[in-house]
């Protein structure tokens, strides 16, 4: 990973941290929060797709698991590339709830904002290989992906570095699969000691 995509040396954001200074990353949240003109809450979990959105991607799972998605205490930082037809479904998903949910400029800046914010990064398709899974890794940010060479998050262990769901022939079954795996995610994140080890891990692995 070469320096740009460094959370130690990144000059697109806020406050720049590292394994020994990881908390200083939610300053970055706060400052995209209040960007995006929402609450400052940093105990809120954060939810990026930094990839956008197309079918391919995985556009029809996440209209599966949507509706339980918006269930949940999350906010949902989208990079606005992808599809016109998921722009033009973001777009409306923005509207009714921008409060929560912001789509940002397909821009290498936003990317690097958004990830620095984020604590969490969902991936709906096979993410082997998919360069942002290591940047995310690399900035603290946990995956919630299928494929990938990737350790699932074992509590008792206290080992792992993404949360690993399975992909399924059907996008309703793989929906559902991603929905547990996030939920779990979300349900760790409500412990601050858990998830700063998950962050460690995922850091450790990603460079």
């Amino acid at each position: 990973m070469s320096a740009l995509w460094s959370p130690e040396t990144d000059t697109h954001i806020t406050a720049k941290y590292g394994l020994k200074t990881l908390d200083q990353k939610a300053r970055n949240k706060a400052k995209m929060q209040k960007n995006l003109g929402w609450p400052e809450e940093p105990r809120r979990a954060t939810l990026c797709l930094p990839l956008g959105m197309t079918e391919a991607l995985g556009g029809s799972v996440l209209k599966a698991m949507l509706p339980g998605l918006l269930t949940q205490s999350v906010e949902i930082l989208i990079l606005g590339k992808g599809s016109k037809e998921y722009g033009a479904y973001f777009t409306e998903l923005q509207k009714s709830h921008g409060h929560r949910i912001a789509i940002l400029p397909p821009t290498e800046a936003s990317l690097h904002t958004m990830i620095a914010a984020a604590d969490i990064a969902l991936f709906l398709h096979d993410a082997t290989g998919v360069t942002e899974v290591q940047t995310c890794l690399q900035y603290g940010v946990v995956p919630v992906v299928t494929g990938g060479d990737l350790e699932n998050y074992d509590p008792v262990q206290e080992r792992g570095n993404a949360f690993i769901f399975e992909q399924h022939e059907k996008p309703e079954l793989t929906a559902w699969s991603a929905f547990a795996a996030l939920t779990r995610a979300l349900e760790t994140f409500k412990f601050p000691y858990d998830w700063r080890t998950i962050q460690r891990h995922c850091m450790v692995s990603g460079k």
